[in-house]
């Protein structure tokens, strides 16, 4: 299992590099990350309380212009002023 799990991650590194990516897997694999950083901070977020509303200020930030780094930086931003507001 750990093998096969290794070579499926490597492949993108290590084909050749006139094999190229088919144009819908290259389109789906644009929206891994935003995908990944639901995944975590989704079940958090269910927790109703202060991060809460962080997150509300990260899904605007995210919409609004789609920096992931923009939006890491304004929802600890909200996190800590609700977190001191309360």
């Amino acid at each position: 299992m750990a093998a096969v799990t290794y070579l499926l991650r490597a492949s993108f590194l290590l084909l050749p590099p006139q094999i190229e990516t088919p144009a819908l897997l290259r389109r789906a694999l644009r929206y891994v990350p935003a995908a990944v950083l639901t995944a975590i901070w989704a079940p958090e977020v269910a927790i109703a309380d202060e991060r809460l509303a962080a997150g509300a200020v990260a899904i605007a930030v995210a919409w609004r212009w789609r920096l992931t780094f923009a939006t890491i930086l304004a929802g600890l931003a909200a996190l800590h002023l609700f977190h001191w507001l309360t």
